[in-house]
């Protein structure tokens, strides 16, 4: 594994900001932090750059400590934090200019096509630029340096639907590259589209492990039939989740692909028949479903 943390903890006190965190990132993969605020993300992630020191546990970056080795580590990670803040009396190009400068390996001229491909005014200082530009900024600054590792605390915050599409294009292309890329987002669709494996936290323990693969076979069937169900055939019956809705129809769940249901279900009297995947979104409400939880 690329990342490890194992029983990674840290307490304030009786506040339990992350608690026995055990989780591995493989090389080239894109993992996804899920919660609502408070729920330890930006601890987590925080402890992995080695700005905090942890009360239990360790966590690892190719095989190196993250406390004990945190410059080390820190140079083969590239870090777009939630709340980014750069040099505001600074125009946008002596900005890229700078981390160029103080980077190892900095390259302007990439750093430059990258701000391009984010329709960034390079012209504009940093205090007179809006939310979403100096978002833009942030992601230009942090994905075009050439590390295995990109941290990216919700990178298409204060983004438009069009900006956010390139995002997500750019971290398809990173782990085309081999590049391990850690995602943490609010938005349930883009965690779906982009990642290979999402973790859900709450209360800052890890409570949920998802392979998006294996999720993306899924899906909920709702039925109306004109006459009686009959049982489907005996090897897709222990498999299939089947019970009746409040309209008086059925929901069929599937727990893998949907192909061996089709047979089945063109030989029932259907008056009506939806079918759509089960997605990220159910579950996580099976973890979180209140009020102060994510949109």
């Amino acid at each position: 594994m690329f990342v490890e943390t194992h029983s990674l903890a840290k307490h304030y006190g009786h506040l339990k900001a992350l608690d026995d965190c055990t989780f591995g990132v493989a090389r080239g993969e894109v993992f996804g932090l899920l919660g609502p605020n408070g729920a330890g993300k930006t601890t987590l992630i925080r402890l992995l750059m080695g700005y905090l020191r942890p009360t239990g546990g360790r966590a690892l970056v190719d095989q190196l400590d993250c406390c004990r080795q945190s410059l080390r580590v820190r140079q083969r990670v590239a870090y777009l934090p939630g709340d980014v803040r750069l040099f505001r009396p600074m125009r946008a190009r002596d900005v890229l200019d700078f981390f160029a400068r103080v980077r190892p390996g900095g390259d302007v001229v990439r750093l430059r096509e990258f701000a391009a491909r984010l329709q960034l005014d390079l012209t504009r200082r940093v205090a007179l630029m809006s939310t979403g530009m100096r978002q833009k900024l942030g992601l230009a600054v942090t994905l075009a340096f050439d590390t295995p590792l990109l941290i990216l605390d919700e990178p298409t915050s204060n983004l438009d639907p069009t900006v956010r599409r390139d995002v997500i294009r750019m971290v398809d292309e990173a782990r085309d590259q081999g590049r391990t890329v850690i995602f943490s987002s609010h938005v349930l669709s883009e965690v779906e589209e982009v990642c290979d494996r999402v973790v859900i936290l709450r209360d800052g323990r890890l409570v949920h492990t998802q392979d998006m693969s294996h999720l993306r076979r899924q899906h909920r069937i709702r039925l109306r039939l004109d006459g009686e169900m009959s049982l489907p055939p005996s090897p897709l019956a222990g498999q299939l989740k089947i019970h009746k809705s409040s309209d008086g129809g059925y929901v069929i769940e599937t727990p893998d692909e949907l192909s061996p249901l089709l047979g089945w279900l063109s030989t029932l009297p259907m008056s009506e028949v939806q079918i759509e995947p089960v997605g990220l979104r159910a579950v996580y409400d099976q973890f979180h479903s209140g009020p102060d939880d994510m949109p």
